[in-house]
């Protein structure tokens, strides 16, 4: 339970868990308290204080106290420092790297916010070696590792190291001989190489439960790359993460979409960082930002604050004037899976029915189950749109253009494939190496016209500007994550104008989540650009879709 109190009145959330229905009794058994149905929650007045106290006290609810009063702190964001110093890198920066890389040496822990394909692996390694921090840690996506040694080995003369089961016991042996300089690994590794005690499934708490090897002292500096991936302090890399970064002078977090869906996404980057308690701390940032968790508030002061003490972000339009335009463009199918497809729909919406989901917290607590059944109807929307997106293919790549064509399920890749023979991907299946491979053919070789890509395993990181145009079978569930696909493509390096293509089943879920995707386009930007409203409920605009058809 979680009871906030505003200047006027308590507000109390009963989470669907075990805990429910005990918790449900007691807030009726208020002396008084109304339901709210569009906030969901239960509204007490502020002169039954003793009673709420009381209630907090026997369900051990989490209380937190809100200020509404309070007026916005906002002031004028400095503009970013000259870099004063000559960096040994063979890189010819370009004057906004420059601001960035001073920034980033003078704040020492923060958030390198940079719009995606604008040089952020670059500001921050060139950072590293501007404050001398090494060894360096950098923890990446695995998709991303041999991009990083690339980088590294490219623009100076340290040498990086990726870790694998071969140095697992080794590793700090070449930096002591001095053969490396930065070890490179992905999120899922962190376990393997830097835990020497892991609490069993379901017992982890809190970061301090894992014991973790006296060698992550070694590190000087780290790197953490897409940060969002750290958005819930719940999750095993997340306090991994948080862990390895404790006492670290110089921790520098890479991502143009710190905030995915809601500020509190941004708490446990903070506290990575050890910023956090400028922001108040754990419950100061929850009561004054985030409406509790899960709402959002006072948006323009989280804005200046970050600038002031751990963040900057640049927009290519502003900083890479010569970097041509992106455009979209969506072409709607008529699926050739229709009968099936209306099948699956209608079952899809009997199931609802049943399980009663116009109540949000029965909704959450199903979150999962329609993830999955909505996958389902995507999956079959998806089959039925393969003939035009087949042609589609042909007609850009018979015309001597590269494509890049983004993909969800391994069975729509296995399909492209049958039509595609020498198409190379990047999925989840393929190895490092065979990632890379397919990364470099695309880019180099002109006999290389289509890549097709998995959307987790080459959304970010890597750099495809060989194309301008960019295909969409599937597409995320996130307009950060389309933003993130879009730009392997729209980076500097990129020649032409860039267009990015979804294919809409007509009649399907496809045209509705796509106009929630477009309805969310401002939410990763709302903190670093402090508009004042986000889009937070997905399933709940799924359970709206359900409801208009």
């Amino acid at each position: 339970m979680q009871i906030l109190e505003r200047n006027t009145e308590f507000h109390i959330t009963i989470p669907f868990n075990n805990w429910a229905k005990r918790n449900l009794a007691q807030v009726k058994a208020l002396s008084y308290r109304r339901w709210d149905p569009i906030k969901k929650v239960w509204i007490v007045p502020i002169n039954k204080r003793i009673e709420v106290l009381q209630l907090a006290k026997m369900c051990r609810a989490e209380f937190i106290k809100i200020d509404t009063s309070i007026a916005e702190e906002v002031g004028e964001i400095a503009p970013l420092p000259e870099l004063e110093i000559k960096l040994p890198i063979t890189a010819t920066l370009r004057p906004y790297q420059e601001n960035g890389i001073a920034q980033a040496m003078k704040l020492k822990r923060c958030i390198i916010g940079d719009e995606q394909g604008l040089g952020k692996t670059l500001i921050s390694l060139s950072t590293v070696i501007g404050v001398d921090a090494f060894p360096c840690l950098v923890i990446a996506p695995s998709s991303t590792k041999v991009n990083w040694q690339r980088e590294w080995e490219k623009f100076s003369n340290k040498k990086a190291m990726i870790l694998d089961d071969k140095n697992k016991n080794s590793w700090h042996n070449y930096y002591q001989m001095g053969v490396a300089d930065v070890f490179i690994t992905n999120y899922e590794s962190l376990k393997k190489f830097f835990v020497d005690f892991m609490p069993p499934k379901g017992k982890l708490r809190k970061s301090t439960d894992i014991k973790m090897n006296d060698k992550i002292n070694l590190f000087k500096s780290v790197i953490v790359d897409e940060s969002h991936r750290c958005k819930d302090t719940s999750t095993q890399q997340s306090k991994l993460v948080l862990r390895i970064c404790q006492g670290k002078e110089y921790v520098y977090l890479l991502t143009g979409t710190p905030v995915v869906n809601k500020p509190i996404d941004l708490f446990p980057q903070l506290a990575i960082m050890n910023q956090h308690a400028n922001f108040g701390g754990r419950k100061g940032f929850l009561s004054r930002y985030c409406e509790g968790g899960s709402g959002a508030d006072n948006l323009k002061e989280l804005n200046y604050k970050l600038n002031k003490y751990c963040f900057f972000r640049r927009e290519k339009k502003d900083v890479a004037k010569d970097l041509p335009e992106k455009q979209r463009q969506t072409i709607l199918c008529d699926i050739t899976t229709r009968k099936e497809y209306n099948k699956a729909f209608h079952e899809f919406e009997s199931y609802l029915k049943s399980q009663g989901c116009s109540d949000k917290d029965i909704a959450r607590k199903l979150r999962g189950e329609i993830m999955v059944k909505m996958g389902a109807l995507k999956r079959i929307s998806a089959l039925g749109k393969l003939n035009e997106v087949n042609e589609f293919i042909h007609e850009v790549t018979d015309s001597g253009e590269k494509l890049i064509v983004f993909c969800v399920l391994h069975s729509i890749v296995d399909e492209l494939k049958k039509e595609f023979p020498n198409a190379v991907t990047v999925t989840g299946r393929d190895n490092q190496d065979q990632k890379q491979a397919s990364i470099d053919a695309f880019q180099n070789n002109p006999n290389t016209k289509l890549i097709i890509c998995n959307i987790k395993a080459a959304g970010v990181g890597i750099t495809l500007t060989a194309s301008s145009r960019v295909a969409f079978v599937e597409y995320p569930w996130t307009y950060a994550d389309c933003v993130q696909c879009e730009d392997r493509a729209h980076r500097i390096g990129q020649t032409n104008n860039v267009m990015c293509t979804y294919f809409l089943g007509n009649r399907t879920i496809d045209e509705d989540l796509y106009k929630m995707i477009q309805n969310k386009r401002h939410t990763a930007n709302t903190i670093t650009g402090a508009s004042d409203k986000m889009e937070m409920s997905f399933v709940d605009g799924v359970l709206d879709i359900f409801k208009i058809k």
